[in-house]
Formats: C-alpha cells, sequence, structure tokens
C-alpha cells in the first residue's frame, strides 16, 4: 500500500532504504531522535537492520516518505495500535529528516496519512500520543487540527527515562474541517513566490468551522 500526494508518496519501508534514511536523520538535526525509543544509529548498516525488522512488522506498518521531486527517503511514519474493533488508529513513529521539516510536504504527509484513515480505514478516531516534554510534536498536534485530552503520568520508561504521554485525537466528525483546511493550505495559491503560506492551516480551519 503506497499513498501518493503532490509532493510526496508515503510506500512502504524497506532496507533499500537505509542509505537515505540515514542521511536524513543524521547531521541535521541534533534533537531529531531525542523522543522516539530507538536511534541515533551508529551507522548505515546498524539502520538497515532496524529498518528491515520495520519492514516485516504490521502493527506498527511503516512507511518511509519519499520525495516526489527526486525520489529520495527523508522520513518515516506509521500507523499503529489498530483497533478495527472500535475503529481506531494511531499515527506514530513519525521523524522527519531537516530536509523535510517545516515544509508543505511535510504536512503533506500528514493529510494523506489522516485522510487515509478516515476515508479508507474508515476510523472514527484517530490518535496521536506524543513524550508530554516533546513540544515540537505538541506544537505540531495543535496545528493538523488534533485535540489535547490529557496527559498519562509515568506511562513509560524511554531509554531508561520516564515518559509522560501527551494524548490528542481527532473524529471523523472533525475530519471534513480539518480536510478543508488541509487541501486549501497546501492548494499553491496559498503560497507567495518566495514560498511563504499566505495563510496558516489554523486561520483556514476558522472560517470552515463557522
Amino acid at each position: 500500500m503506497s499513498l501518493r500526494g503532490e509532493r510526496v508518496k508515503l510506500v512502504p519501508v524497506a532496507a533499500e532504504h537505509a542509505d537515505e534514511l540515514f542521511a536524513a536523520g543524521h547531521g541535521g538535526d541534533p534533537a531529531l531522535w531525542e523522543y522516539l525509543p530507538y536511534g541515533p544509529f551508529s551507522d548505515v548498516e546498524e539502520m538497515r537492520l532496524w529498518i528491515s525488522a520495520c519492514a516485516a512488522s504490521e502493527d506498527p506498518r511503516f512507511f518511509a516518505i519519499v520525495s516526489q521531486s527526486d525520489g529520495r527517503a527523508l522520513g518515516m511514519a506509521s500507523f499503529m495500535r489498530f483497533a478495527p474493533d472500535h475503529r481506531v488508529v494511531e499515527i506514530g513513529h513519525i521523524w522527519f529528516g531537516g530536509e523535510l521539516q517545516r515544509t508543505p510536504a511535510a504536512t503533506e504527509t500528514i493529510y494523506l496519512l489522516t485522510r487515509h484513515a478516515f476515508e479508507e480505514l474508515k476510523v472514527r478516531r484517530l490518535e496521536w500520543k506524543c513524550d508530554a516534554a516533546n513540544e515540537r510534536s505538541r506544537r505540531a498536534a495543535d496545528r493538523f487540527g488534533f485535540t489535547f485530552e490529557g496527559v498519562f503520568r509515568q506511562h513509560m520508561l524511554v531509554k531508561d527515562r520516564n515518559r509522560d504521554t501527551a494524548w490528542y485525537s481527532l473524529l471523523d466528525g472533525e475530519w471534513p474541517r480539518v480536510r478543508a483546511a488541509y487541501e486549501a493550505w497546501l492548494d499553491a495559491s496559498n503560497f507567495d513566490e518566495s514560498g511563504n503560506q499566505r495563510r496558516s492551516l489554523g486561520e483556514l480551519r476558522e472560517p470552515a468551522a463557522g
């Protein structure tokens, strides 16, 4: 299964992506691996072994985020904790290499995952969870239209450190409004000649909600 957009495509991760993913994930953002339960990796081969295990996993189901312009893998994401009886799934294990961060391609990645969850998997609830100390992930959840639900205290141990987990969700009834905002934001008309956004994703959600 692949998810295709104008800027990126999400394809099942494979060992062949290791060289590009190692380059994307090492050297550009020293904080990238701080809150993930793995990484950074000592070399390409160590990462290739880990990616091979990811490729064999069904839950989480891992994707490489591949640029449509040059075919390079620039990050990873996954669906995880499938609960089909309740029509719930989570998106997680999301990391963007420095080149992908804070770009329309990064936003399109989340849009593709979210659209697939609601329109193909037919979930009622899409979850986003992160370390409560991970301010970047929490700001991203807010920006992408998820609602903060609270913090599970002393929820996990990650890299021998306590993790309090912040929970966020997006519901099927909220998706039409959120989808309209994503699509308006991603449209070429929302960017000026220098590539700067004309309206933010949050601003575009508000009129649709009203």
